[in-house]
């Protein structure tokens, strides 16, 4: 086992009407706040409502940036941070996703260090500090509302890319399923793909943690019970409420401890997808995975196997890989490029990009041979 340190200082109200405790939380952070929402979700789901009272509850003077896209952009980071400056901000309320608190957790730290979000990014800053940041959660899938990480994408740089620092985990961060119960299925299909994929990345890190490795097995078993259920049951506030915490826990930190770090050239693969298509994260996660897969099952065989034996109590590489996929089909998520509109005309600027980004893992690096057969399988098989 790998030494480590477990630190996450993350308040995390979990239930039903969780955000009467919104107010309170909130008035020990200033009097002005800059609230962050996408487009119009929130509406739908009444979480803009019930935000907007407490922060009135709690005498709060309150400034709107809202339009975040899915796959969030810099360009929004900095006209948010640049209009929080001007209206002089003391704390944040993101409402949304992953891409609204990603979003969220960068401004918090522009605002406070008056800089660009891309110097963030590409660790041009030596950071001190951040603007306070709650967070209140819309959507099942990342699990940034109990991390440190980001993961934003810059058009002219032609990259998407993550960053962690510690000053980024949410003050509190409020999590009550019935704001996800509208979520249509595609993105609740999507979120229980990102979840697992988390699980699985750590599950790839360096280090002997059996039972980080027990953790893993046992989130990604949730979303196996669960995930079919609700694809059924969409109102149903339990089946949501498993499906959240489930999230929640893949990417906390408790999948992690004993290992030094994920691998996550998964997600490095799915971020290229998502770049030059704009393709759903969790999307590209449930196609990527098993090409990667099969491209490692001669060269990583025995932990392809383990986790066989902790998901299936099934240790062929084969069956492993085909079994992942089988469930990413039965919970509508697609599994080759093509179910999302791609071609093979389209292999060649997904490869462009690849090589030139870093789409390798931290531990299994990937050489141009890798890619072309991992787009490869994406594509046709």
């Amino acid at each position: 086992m790998e030494n480590f340190i477990a630190y996450n200082p993350t308040k995390v109200h979990f239930g039903k009407g969780v955000l009467r405790d919104l107010g309170e939380a909130a008035s020990e952070f200033g009097s002005k706040v800059l609230l962050i929402y996408g487009k119009g979700s929130v509406h739908k789901n009444g979480s803009y409502d019930q935000v907007i009272r407490q922060l009135k509850k709690a005498n709060t003077q309150i400034f709107e940036y809202y339009g975040i896209k899915p796959n969030p952009i810099i360009d929004d980071v900095d006209a948010a941070t640049k209009y929080g400056i001007s209206k002089e901000i003391d704390y944040l309320v993101a409402v949304g996703g992953g891409s609204v608190i990603d979003s969220a957790k960068i401004i918090s730290i522009c605002l406070a260090e008056k800089c660009t979000g891309w110097d963030v990014m590409k660790n041009r800053i030596n950071i001190k500090t951040s603007v306070p940041l709650l967070a209140v959660l819309t959507l099942a899938a990342t699990g940034t509302e109990m991390n440190n990480v980001a993961v934003l994408q810059n058009f002219k740089a032609r990259e998407k890319i993550g960053y962690s620092h510690p000053s980024m985990y949410p003050k509190h961060s409020f999590l009550d399923p019935t704001y996800t119960v509208t979520v249509p299925a595609n993105y609740t299909s999507y979120g229980i793909v990102d979840l697992i994929a988390h699980a699985i990345e750590s599950f790839f890190g360096r280090g002997d943690a059996s039972l980080s490795d027990r953790f893993v097995e046992s989130i990604i078993k949730e979303a196996f019970e669960y995930g079919p259920r609700l694809m059924k049951d969409l109102t149903n506030y339990d089946l949501r409420a498993n499906i959240m915490w489930a999230a929640t826990n893949a990417l906390n930190g408790l999948t992690g401890y004993g290992r030094s770090y994920g691998d996550w050239g998964v997600h490095a693969i799915g971020h290229v997808l998502s770049f030059l298509y704009d393709t759903p994260h969790g999307a590209t996660l449930s196609i990527a995975y098993p090409a990667w897969l099969k491209c490692m099952k001669n060269k990583i065989p025995e932990r392809i196997s383990k986790l066989g034996e902790h998901l299936f109590n099934d240790s062929s590489v084969d069956s492993v890989i085909e079994r992942l996929e089988v469930f990413f089909k039965s919970i509508g998520s697609p599994v080759r490029l093509t179910e999302t509109g791609l071609t093979n005309k389209n292999r060649t600027e997904i490869l462009d990009l690849m090589n030139t980004q870093h789409t390798s893992g931290r531990y299994y690096l990937l050489d141009k041979k890798d890619r072309q057969e991992i787009v490869d399988y994406m594509l046709n098989k």
